[in-house]
């Protein structure tokens, strides 16, 4: 072999040389790698399984979470209405009228009056799937990108459309239950809705938007009731004031009434005399 080709031959000896220690940490890094994704006891693999195990940082759980007793209830209301959604709005509604008329008589200062409170009864009754349903339709609807607009929005129809209906109804239904005629029942309607719409203003805007914007679904139900316990004493009391208003009347129309029936009378007995006198 001439001292050309032994030069040569060197030269490709020493580059085999350096291609083999080159190749072998690439050989290294690859099985590492598909270790670290299979079995994960390669040293890559152990930081992320170091970074999951480690405890997640602290927390703070919501209010409703921390109330001791109070949560325990809240959680137990929350799977009823889960799981039995119209059954537990019906007792809800029904806990909620029969405490509000028993506190809206309580503040009249008057005896208790046992058919009043079944006719609330009635109405909370009627109304507890369809109250259930209105709100549930507010949750799902009207959701912008703005979460600002989407809660205004909602507490604007609640104001402009619910509120004035459900009045209707429930001062509608107390008086014809109450067996006043329709005339009577239409000026019960127009001596109390617009009042108790009025009023609304002050608890219900807020009352709202704070459900919607910080409550789950499934406790704004109750949320809702606590504050209508008040509301609906409200109403009931509101709705007493309205019959003694319409017993009154009665009985100015009664002594007109009467007082027509004595004039009538004495024009008459003046008028035989007269007849008599001729």
């Amino acid at each position: 072999m001439s001292a050309p080709q032994l030069r040569t031959a060197a030269v490709r000896l020493q580059l085999r040389g350096i291609r083999v220690p080159r190749q072998q940490p690439q050989l290294r890094l690859r099985s590492t790698s598909t270790n670290a994704k299979e079995t994960g006891d390669s040293t890559p693999a152990k930081a992320p399984a170091a970074s999951a195990g480690s405890p997640p940082s602290p927390s703070v759980p919501p209010i409703w979470q921390r109330l001791g007793p109070l949560t325990t209830a809240a959680n137990a209301y929350s799977r009823s209405q889960r799981n039995r959604p119209y059954a537990t709005q019906i007792v809800g509604a029904v806990v909620i009228y029969l405490l509000a008329d028993l506190s809206a008589q309580r503040i009249g200062k008057r005896e208790y009056d046992p058919k009043r409170t079944a006719r609330t009864l009635l109405i909370g009754f009627v109304a507890a799937i369809p109250y259930f349903h209105w709100f549930r339709f507010l949750s799902t609807n009207f959701n912008y990108a703005s979460k600002t607009l989407s809660i205004a929005t909602k507490v604007a129809i609640n104001q402009l459309c619910f509120t004035p209906v459900f009045s209707t109804y429930f001062f509608g239904g107390q008086a014809l239950l109450s067996g006043e005629t329709l005339e009577a029942t239409a000026q019960r309607v127009r001596d109390t809705v617009p009042t108790t719409w009025l009023n609304s203003f002050k608890v219900w805007p807020a009352t709202v938007a704070f459900s919607m914007a910080l409550l789950p679904f499934e406790f704004r139900s109750i949320f809702s009731g606590v504050v209508a316990v008040g509301w609906q004493t409200y109403l009931s009391y509101l709705n007493r004031q309205a019959e003694l208003l319409e017993e009154t009347r009665k009985l100015v129309r009664r002594a007109a009434g009467a007082e027509n029936d004595v004039v009538a009378v004495g024009r008459k007995t003046h008028e035989r005399g007269a007849t008599s006198a001729v």
